[in-house]
Order: C-alpha cells, then structure tokens, then sequence
C-alpha cells in the first residue's frame, strides 16, 4: 500500500462549519473573486458547491483604478522626490511578522533597526497591520509597542482605511503572508517577506505560490541592502501569474455583484446608471515630522557656493552612522518636543513643526530666538512652517527663511525642511557666512537628489 495521503486542513471560510447547517448550505449565494476558490469550495463543501457565484473582487478593483493617483499617495504621505516609501505589513497570526504581540516577535525589533538604518531624507517608512492586531491587543498597546518607530518618524496607517493607498504608494512592501501583502505583489509592488509560516499554508493556494516566489528577508543582515536590492531587482512579471489569480473579472465586480444583489431580492438593475465602487479617496497629508533625537553627517562638496551633502539618521546618541569615507561631520539635531529633554541641552539645531500664525509659541523669528536664549549650548533654531520652507536663527544672528525651488509641475519640495537647517548649520560650522549662502543660495544633497535653497532674510 502506498502511504496514506495528508488530509488538508479546512479552508477558512469554505469549510462545511461556516457553510452549512443541518448539511444544508445557509447562504442563497457564496460570492468567489476567482475560480480558483470555487475548486476549493467544491473540494471543500461540495453541499454549497451550487449557491457559488463568481463576482471578482471589489478590493482589488479599488486598487487597479486608483493606480494612477500613485504620485498623489505618495505626497500625501509626505514622500519626497528621490524617497522610496517602505510599507511593513502583518496580518494577525502567530506566524506572521507582528506575531503574537509577544517578546521576540520580529516587527517590534524591525521597526528600530529600520529607523537607525534608512536615512530619514532618504526613505519613509509605513506601518499597516491586520484589524485584529489593534483590536485584539488595543489601540493604545499598539501604538505603545511602535511608539519608539513613529517618533523616528513611521507612519501608523490605520486599521480599516488608507492600506490600500499605502500599497499604491509603496516602493516596497516588507511583509508576511496576509492578503495585503499579497495584494501587493498582485499590483507589481516589490514584496520581501519577512515571515512566511509555509506549514499553516495549504501549498495549492496563491499565497503559498508567492511565498515560493518572492525573496525572504534576512533579519541579522543589513535591511538597507536588502530593500534596495529588491526594489532594484524586482521583475514586473514576476507575480503576473499571481495577479492573475485575484479575481475572474478585473474591473467588473461592481457590475457582477450589483447583479447577484438585485437577483436575490428579485428586482431589476437600474437602467439610468452603471455599478459602480467608491473610489479610495485622497488621504489627508502626513509630513515627516521626527520627535526622536538625529544624528546628522554633512559634508562640505566642492569649493565654490554652497553645496552641502547631508545625511539624517534617527539613531542612538552612541551610534555613529559611517558613511565610509572622510571629510562627514556629525552633529545632532532635535525636535523641541523630544521625549527626553535632556537632549536638548547638547542638541546643535532645535526644531519645530508648525504654523506660522501659531499663537502658542509665537512667530518663527520669536521663537528662535526665545529657544536660543533658553538653550546656550544650541548653534541654529529652526522653525519649519509647511513644505519645503523653514524660519531658521543661527547664534548671534537674524532671522532667515529658507525655501526649496519648486520640483515637477510646481508643486514644493516635500523634503523635510530640517536637512536644510542642518545643511546651513554645517556652512556656518566651517568658518563660511551668510551672505555667501543668501548670494548664491545652497544646493542640499539628501542621497541623489539635489535641492535647491534659498537663503533669504526673514522680516
């Protein structure tokens, strides 16, 4: 006799214990996205075989019609020009990247690492995990558990609205085995998969097939290397087959599914108007806005007018960032509402986010000045009013504003005012003046990308 063949473990959602009572199936019509799952439900519960209906998926085709507002996402999640938007996933098992909530788990450990090691001009980082996450563990332990990530500036996407966008926006999504990483890959995102428990996973089903096709996170390597490497490796077809396995009929399940609605209720479709879905709405806009405590290297390029590279990190006090070559200066740079105001005493740039017109804390030229006199051991406040512009006051000296050129079609520069700051704190450092930065303005380099800044009096 040959060995007995595995019993499969029931298909969550198929099985006849959600389908059936009395053996009799209890839904008038078992709506499928793909053909794939009517042979799962056939296997499954053959007694619910006949109520199946196909009517593609209305989430997807959210999706597919909001991929042309991807840039649109992107701003409204404050990524800049040259940024890549890494979005972490989990869904909610034992076996995913969240985990169980419990010590040891991945993404609690991630989240720091990814802080200290992307380079806060040059990457955004994006946080969407599984309804059951917050509603299991509590909204308030949740963002407790991140709350070291989103003061080095991680974006919490909420539970229920702003995923999807997220994905669109995504330039890489860091996640498990959950259908939103999943839906991910569907759209031609790049997808690493940080966890990926293939025992819990019937090795027939889509999403076993892109845990056999998408690359594997190393978690004790370096996750720079590895998130560019796969945004720069990534093959557009490599989940096309996948893809295809979302839905029977991509863009059509508003139509599909208005039809089986008005079936069951026996009255006829609308003559006047098509079905149609809700189309996912722009975002409100989330800048970067880093409480935690930066270490930031900058560098003097070349001889002539201002050129200053600089690089921020949201990394410990006692890490210093190598960039692997001479001529980088550190300093560090703090946000006035740091969780530890100790810092503030050795801080070089101070920073604020805010209007200009706030009445609580004054105007930009007032504060500066207010934090330099409270603050000695400060060399440049600075005060970022909006996209691409700050109110900045070096030691001994008169307000400045600072403000980036416009990028494509107009629209400012979204990145984060604080490395321009930085940037003129470097100048000023190396013995040069003012009126050579406000003669010629200064170009600040953040990764390969170049800003160019003005330097203006602020009256």
């Amino acid at each position: 006799m040959g060995a007995a063949k595995k019993q499969a473990a029931p298909i969550f959602g198929l099985a006849p214990e959600w389908l059936l009572h009395d053996g009799k199936p209890l839904a008038t019509a078992t709506v499928l996205s793909h053909p794939e799952q009517l042979a799962r439900l056939e296997a499954a519960c053959p007694e619910a075989a006949a109520t199946a209906v196909l009517a593609g998926d209305p989430c997807y085709d959210r999706l597919l019609a909001a991929l042309p507002h991807r840039d649109r996402f992107r701003r409204a999640l404050g990524v800049a020009e040259g940024q890549r938007l890494i979005v972490v996933n989990s869904t909610w098992s034992g076996g995913s990247l969240f985990g169980d909530g419990e010590e040891g788990d991945l993404l609690p450990s991630l989240l720091p690492r990814l802080a200290a090691e992307l380079p806060a001009d040059e990457y955004r980082t994006a946080a969407v995990l599984h309804p059951n996450i917050w509603h299991g563990h509590g909204p308030g332990q949740v963002r407790a558990w991140l709350d070291r990530a989103r003061r080095a500036g991680l974006v919490l996407v909420p539970p229920l609205e702003g995923w999807r966008q997220a994905l669109i926006a995504a330039d890489c999504v860091l996640g498990d085995h959950g259908s939103v990483t999943f839906y991910a890959a569907a759209i031609g995102r790049p997808v690493l998969l940080g966890a990926f428990p293939e025992g819990a996973l019937d090795p027939e089903s889509p999403v076993a097939a892109l845990g056999r096709t998408a690359p594997r996170l190393r978690p004790y390597d370096g996750l720079r290397a590895q998130l560019d490497r796969a945004v720069e490796e990534h093959d557009p077809g490599r989940y096309r087959a996948l893809a295809a396995q979302v839905s029977s009929d991509p863009g059509r399940s508003a139509e599909l599914l208005r039809r089986v609605f008005h079936g069951i209720l026996g009255l006829p479709e609308p003559a006047d108007r098509p079905a149609s879905l809700v189309p996912l709405p722009l975002p409100a806009y989330e800048p970067a806005e880093r409480t935690a405590p930066l270490r930031v290297l900058t560098r003097l390029l070349g001889a002539g007018p201002p050129e200053i590279a600089v690089v921020r990190r949201a990394a410990p006090a006692e890490e210093e960032p190598e960039e692997g070559d001479i001529g980088w200066y550190a300093h560090t740079a703090v946000h006035e509402d740091t969780r530890d105001p100790s810092r503030l005493r050795i801080a070089d740039v101070i920073l604020r986010y805010g209007s200009a017109d706030d009445p609580r804390v004054g105007p930009p030229a007032a504060w500066t000045a207010d934090v330099l006199a409270r603050h000695p051991g400060c060399g440049l406040a600075a005060y970022v009013t909006g996209p691409g512009r700050c109110v900045v006051r070096a030691r001994g000296g008169e307000p400045l504003r600072l403000s980036a050129a416009p990028g494509a079609y107009g629209r400012p520069d979204l990145c984060d005012p604080g490395a321009y700051a930085s940037a003129l704190h470097a100048w000023l450092a190396a013995g040069k003046s003012v009126s050579e930065a406000a003669a010629s303005g200064m170009t600040v380099t953040t990764g390969t990308v170049q800003h160019r800044v003005s330097v203006e009096a602020a009256y």
